[in-house]
């Protein structure tokens, strides 16, 4: 098939009961047929096959909703309105599916609304939740997606440049902070997800479920942490440095470092890339997993070259320095390097809007953000989302996809984190040991010639392949969370169209790059691209305590006992919200006082700080205080109230 046909490939069979049928578009995407399934089922116009046999839903799977008019929520006391059965997991057929993106439409305003009681997720400032069956659950292998984005996200942050340098620079004994910050970015990660597995509903809707304001609040937070494109500047000066172009290039009478023309070059090539499938999503995918492919390959044969197995053997420094910082640490890398143990920061939103693209959960009956230039209709993405009745049988599904999401993103994420920057750390910490440069420098200076013709073009592939890679995950995250901000904040209000929203900004979040790499550097002038990398990480991690806290609360306090965090994941959260705030209220005061505002200056041990800085954290243990005791009246105040809610617990399940 050639990509240029879009969405036309062969279609399988109708859906004997909703009549509709599937299409898979060129990139691997399900959708049923543009007029959504009537008869209110959450399982009619699941995509068949040509050869379906046994595997398609049969006419049993579907039951009609019987709401009327007079009983506008009679159901409840029915049950749903809508089942697949007794199955739990789905098909190889069924699961297949996800491979790509899955969508399953459905006639929404037939679907009975969800009771406001203690079985359902509390709408806040929102409407009503309407009853759906969580789909069957797919094999892990199947859902594959999500977190590998993330992965790339993190490839030319935390794994290539942030803990390399801090590894070089004062040894392993502060790779324990970076073990850390990834356990605890895997928690925070899948807390994010949460809500859109139960829901079908995106991080920013459930935040404006709490206050309208809050979708604003990352939206700004994220345009300063990501508005530089350090990555993009990156990669652009190691192909300059490679190719000899450090002079100035004349371009139209204006003379220009080479690298900010490659830069703008890597920016375009980013925007013309979305225009190749009519869904946006699955083209980044694709593009992601690709380059990641070729990163962790480049990666591993880097390490064997270098000879990194003999430098690992000095790891045994964590254990000794755990928990100890050398004196000398630059504040604002460490906290870029926290941020970007995984792709953190602003980034890290963007896991609940990817896996309502993929169609995880409650996710399968929202539609995705397609591309308006292909002429596509644009799929419904509801206001108020999807509740599943707690059956037993939902509760055993439940109990299924939360276990996927949390080994998809383990098996993906962590383990691709710990494996490729351990190695990166241990040619840096063998090659550039006490290494003060910045680190794009440091590989192509201190590292690449002393390993040869092999090894230090590896070098290259590597730091160009993860410094793009980053960068087109960046370009990603922010339009995407940007775009479902600002529609859940305001343009769902005014009628406006989310892809639509998504377009416009990613052009105009690629000119601004552009104008940044090209003009505002000016006020930076002698600064290397690594500078903006450093800015934008700071403060990333900084805003991730706000919303680590908010998803926090949301998950306790809003959702059912049966879709609650456990325990042992609510106090993680607790250690999250803290082990971030901590480090954010502390670079905030130092960075005050070194620009003069002394009033503000803190210290780590918090004695010794100025009466600006007792007030800093003052509100940081207000924060964590109120966090604690909010989160455990709710769970003791859940504890009991849904009847079989164990059913929804087990191993790597709470």
């Amino acid at each position: 098939m050639n990509p240029s046909d879009g969405d036309e490939g062969e279609r399988p069979p109708q859906d004997a009961e909703s009549g509709s049928d599937s299409r898979v578009d060129t990139w691997g995407s399900s959708v049923g047929s543009g007029e959504e399934s009537t008869g209110g089922s959450a399982e009619a116009g699941k995509p068949g096959t040509e050869n379906p046999g046994d595997d398609a839903p049969s006419d049993s799977d579907v039951v009609v909703d019987s709401t009327s008019p007079d009983d506008p929520e009679g159901a409840a006391a029915r049950g749903p309105s809508t089942t697949g059965g007794d199955e739990v997991y789905a098909s190889d057929v069924e699961g297949k599916q996800y491979r790509g993106t899955w969508y399953l439409p459905l006639d929404y305003d037939a679907l009975d609304r969800a009771p406001s009681d203690e079985s359902y997720p509390e709408e806040g400032t929102g409407g009503r939740f309407r009853l759906a069956d969580l789909p069957r659950v797919p094999k892990v292998s199947h859902v594959v997606g999500p977190s590998a984005i993330m992965l790339g996200a993190s490839l030319g942050s935390g794994e290539t440049l942030f803990w390399p340098s801090l590894t070089a620079q004062y040894g392993w004994a502060v790779y324990w902070a970076f073990v850390v910050g990834v356990a605890t970015q895997f928690v925070v990660n899948t807390e994010l997800q949460r809500w859109t597995l139960a829901t079908g509903e995106s991080v920013f809707r459930a935040f404006a479920r709490l206050h309208n304001g809050w979708p604003w609040v990352f939206l700004l937070g994220g345009l300063l942490s990501l508005g530089w494109p350090g990555w993009a500047a990156g990669a652009a000066q190691v192909t300059t440095t490679v190719f000899g172009l450090q002079g100035p290039v004349s371009a139209l009478g204006i003379q220009l470092p080479a690298w900010k023309l490659v830069a703008v070059g890597l920016m375009v090539l980013v925007w013309l890339s979305y225009q190749l499938s009519s869904v946006m999503y699955n083209v980044v995918e694709a593009f992601q997993i690709g380059l990641l492919f070729v990163a962790v390959i480049g990666s591993i044969a880097l390490a064997y070259v270098a000879g990194a197995g003999q430098e690992l053997a000095n790891a045994g420094d964590v254990v000794s320095g755990f928990g100890r910082l050398p004196p000398e640490l630059d504040l604002a890398l460490f906290l870029g390097g926290l941020a970007f143990a995984g792709a953190g920061g602003y980034l890290n939103l963007s896991q609940s809007l990817w896996m309502r693209e993929k169609g995880y959960g409650m996710g399968n009956y929202q539609g995705r953000v397609r591309n308006p230039l292909r002429g596509d209709d644009p799929e419904p993405i509801r206001e108020n989302g999807f509740a599943f009745p707690p059956s037993e049988t939902n509760l055993k599904r439940w109990r299924g996809w939360w276990r996927v999401v949390q080994l998809e993103h383990f098996l993906t994420f962590v383990v691709g984190l710990l494996v490729g920057a351990t190695l990166l750390m241990a040619v840096a910490a063998r090659y550039a040991s006490g290494a003060s440069t910045d680190a794009i420098r440091m590989w192509l200076v201190d590292v690449a010639p002393q390993l040869g013709s092999i090894g230090g073009g590896l070098v290259i592939v590597v730091l160009f392949v993860a410094l793009f890679t980053t960068e087109y995950a960046i370009v990603e995250s922010f339009v995407r969370n940007s775009a479902d901000a600002i529609y859940e904040g305001y343009g769902r209000a005014a009628d406006w169209d989310l892809s639509t929203i998504f377009w416009r900004l990613l052009t105009g979040f690629c000119l601004w790059g552009i104008v940044i790499i090209l003009v505002f550097s000016a006020p930076f002038e002698g600064r290397e691209p690594f500078f903006f990398l450093v800015v934008g990480a700071a403060l990333s991690g900084i805003i991730m305590w706000p919303y680590i806290t908010l998803t926090l609360l949301m998950n306790t306090n809003r959702l059912p006992e049966h879709l609650q965090p456990g325990w042992p994941r609510v106090v993680a959260m607790w250690w999250a919200s803290g082990f971030y705030g901590y480090f954010s209220i502390l670079l905030v005061g130092r960075t005050l006082g070194e620009v003069g505002i002394d009033w503000f200056a803190t210290t780590g041990v918090v004695v010794g700080s100025a009466p600006g800085g007792y007030l800093l954290w003052g509100m940081f243990l207000a924060v964590e205080t109120y966090a604690v005791v909010v989160s455990i009246r709710a769970k003791r105040r859940a504890r009991g109230t849904v009847s079989g809610a164990d059913e929804a617990t087990g191993p790597f399940a709470d």
